[in-house]
């Protein structure tokens, strides 16, 4: 009996309610699941995600989501190989199959690491401090917090794991619960995933719901509170966009949308190059990767006109290596699409591309289909030959760059000089990324200032870079991805640009001492805390926020300025040549920056044994007004910001980064330089 796919929604797995679709194996057309698409309450399931999924992910910390995320990745990575056995179904390649998996899988990873980045607080303090009044009693300070809604993920076919994992990651992060609505024809792998995250229990309650069938009426019910993220095509990104309920609520909108992407051969990178090889190498992968079906795939190739015919050669020997099948019969190479529907649709495209540029290689009709004794058949699969295109004029014939055929299809075009290669990659109206191909600097940057307004990534291929480097079609999760116009004019990922997305930012007025005990983070003119015992003498969670120490005096004399310039060897002519100071700055001889800031050190730090394990680092230091022989200076120490850190094993000692307020100060009151320097501080209960 063919089994039927559940949706897990308000805490329970169930079936949709009518209407079944079948979804088929890629490579043989057998019927593998069937989907309900209809009879979802969508009120109730984004309500249930408002009211118990997000209190619970507000409440955690950053530190303790990103772990939560860790322990999601370690415990799917376990389960990877179920999730490869039923990827095969959907004609991906086990090296396809790796970029969806374990690619999803690597941004849950790299947003648990992100956490660092963030302070162990629910919230997080962006950017630094603004002063409103010159008397320093009135500032601001932008604050970030989670949203109180959902993140409603609409997501395409052609990446059902990572399409998933890499952005419930950054909401998850970021403290908002979400609804996942995956596109139907492979559904089955990503409600196998999502089986496994709700069966680990890592997840609070409500902070994830699946929805495998259709989505009709989900943004009925959306409000400004929620974030929805669309993937797929551009006219449905578009349709989506203008939904009444988007617009009158303000609803958050993100799209990432497939493009014209495009790879140019640089001027100096002719046949023999290791740029020309590489060149050739990048567009073959992303034709044939995951059959063309990324939507960061190469759509158009834009070479020097009197490379074209070298360019066509070397492609075509490339591609003649493909061999093209069942994902899992041996020396396959390329898989088949997603399903026939989209087969169809690509057939349809390219035609239309081919009235007016012609196909110079593969068959649309006719493939070589490896794996028939695993069920794999031309008539019953969706296989297609890779397909190239020919537009001698792609200034007159613009096709090329308005119609995308999503499959492993490019089309050929040539270019004069740089300027006409920028004006041809513009020309798809904004693309999600663009790469070239060339070991010239000054080629590099001009194309770069010149494409870089329509894309949303750029990537230069040159063979510094080439055994390290990921590649044109993959998206990083510490980068933005995203791209303006027909990409959608959104991003996804990016790091703390993509947590932000999910993320409320308000502008903090008042005094400095109301904001640091909002904040938790020491400002400026705020209220000091002063004990009697030195705070390099207390644990981590001993100290306070706000809790100074204030210094005995130290008068600097020339013999201080000489001796450091000594020990240092730090001779520049304002501290030791005073002959040498007319028409400069300076009216003497001036002490070095880096001594003013060790003298303080010395002044500040207790010497005894203590919790302070030791100096982690500066954070930044300016050196305000110079200091001359016979300037008297004191040190404030002020508590700015404690940091819990993890544990590494239960050996590791249990500590915290302390950043302290470092000003100094002359006789006159005024402020000579200021820093923030970290200490790490033991804990005293050492379990945690």
């Amino acid at each position: 009996m063919t089994p039927t796919l559940e949706n897990y929604t308000l805490g329970r797995w169930t079936p949709g309610a009518a209407s079944p679709q079948e979804l088929l194996d890629a490579s043989t057309g057998e019927v593998i699941a069937l989907a309900n698409t209809e009879g979802f309450d969508f009120e109730a399931i984004l309500d249930y995600g408002r009211r118990v999924g997000n209190p619970a992910l507000r409440k955690m910390t950053f530190h303790e989501r990103g772990r939560m995320l860790k322990a999601l990745a370690l415990h799917l990575m376990d389960k990877k190989e179920q999730f490869y056995e039923l990827s095969y179904r959907s004609g991906a390649t086990r090296a396809d199959s790796w970029v969806d998996i374990e690619g999803g899988i690597g941004n849950l990873f790299a947003n648990a690491s992100l956490r660092r980045k963030f302070p162990d607080k629910p919230f997080y303090v962006e950017g630094e401090p603004v002063g409103l009044s010159k008397g320093g009693t009135f500032m601001a300070q932008h604050l970030m917090v989670p949203r109180e809604g959902v993140a409603v993920h609409i997501n395409a076919y052609n990446f059902p794991v990572w399409g998933m994992l890499e952005k419930i990651a950054v909401n998850l992060l970021a403290g908002m619960p979400a609804v996942v609505k995956p596109a139907v024809p492979s559904a089955y792998l990503t409600e196998a995933v999502v089986r496994e995250i709700i069966a680990s229990g890592i997840l609070p309650a409500g902070a994830l719901q699946l929805v495998v069938g259709s989505g009709q009426g989900i943004l009925d019910h959306v409000t400004y509170q929620d974030v929805v993220t669309f993937t797929g095509s551009a006219i449905t990104g578009r349709k989506l966009r203008a939904h009444p309920r988007i617009i009158n609520e303000a609803v958050p909108f993100t799209v990432e949308a497939d493009s014209l992407n495009a790879a140019v051969l640089g001027l100096d990178a002719v046949p023999g190059t290791p740029e020309f090889d590489l060149f050739i190498k990048e567009v073959r992968k992303e034709m044939t990767a995951k059959c063309g079906q990324k939507c960061t795939a190469i759509r158009r190739v834009i070479v020097p006109k009197n490379l074209l015919e070298d360019v066509q050669i070397a492609l075509g020997k490339a591609l003649k290596q493909t061999t093209i099948g069942h994902p899992l019969a041996e020396g396959v190479r390329m898989g088949a699409l997603a399903g026939r529907d989209q087969m169809q649709q690509l057939r349809k495209r390219v035609q239309q591309l081919a009235q007016h540029t012609p196909i110079v290689y593969g068959d649309l009709e006719n493939v070589e289909v490896l794996g028939q004794e695993r069920g794999a058949h031309a008539s019953k699969g969706a296989f297609i030959s890779p397909i190239v295109l020919l537009n001698n004029e792609p200034f007159r014939h613009l096709d090329t760059h308005d119609v995308e055929a999503f499959g492993p299809v490019v089309t050929l075009m040539p270019y004069r000089d740089n300027d006409e290669a920028v004006k041809l990659v513009n020309m798809g109206k904004g693309s999600l990324v663009c790469s070239i191909a060339t070991n010239d600097p000054r080629t590099a940057q001009d194309f770069v200032l010149g494409a870089a307004t329509h894309h949303g990534r750029i990537l230069v291929i040159n063979e510094e870079m080439a055994k390290e480097s990921t590649g044109h079609g993959s998206p990083l999760p510490l980068l933005i991805h995203g791209g303006p116009g027909r990409a959608g004019g959104g991003q996804e990922m990016g790091g703390l640009r993509g947590v932000e997305h999910f993320m409320q930012r308000v502008a903090l007025q008042g005094s400095p001492s109301m904001i640091t005990a909002i904040t938790e983070v020491y400002q400026p003119h705020a209220k000091k805390i002063e004990k009697d015992v030195h705070p390099f003498r207390k644990h981590f969670e001993e100290l306070e926020i706000g809790e100074t120490y204030v210094t005995h005096k130290h008068t600097v004399t020339e013999a201080d300025i000489s001796n450091f310039a000594n020990v240092s060897g730090d001779n520049f002519y304002a501290h030791v040549d005073a002959t040498s100071l007319e028409g400069t700055l300076f009216t003497g001889r001036v002490a070095h920056g880096y001594y003013i800031l060790s003298k303080a050190a010395g002044m500040f730090v207790d010497p005894k044994k203590g919790p302070v394990l030791l100096n982690y680092g500066l954070d930044e230091c300016r050196f305000t007004k110079p200091v001359y022989p016979g300037t008297t200076i004191g040190v404030t120490l002020t508590v700015k910001e404690k940091i819990g850190q993890e544990k590494r094993d239960t050996d590791d000692i249990a500590k915290g980064i302390v950043r302290w307020y470092v000003e100094i100060t002359d006789q006159t009151g005024e402020t000579v330089a200021v820093a923030t320097i970290l200490t790490m501080v033991k804990k005293k209960n050492q379990q945690g």
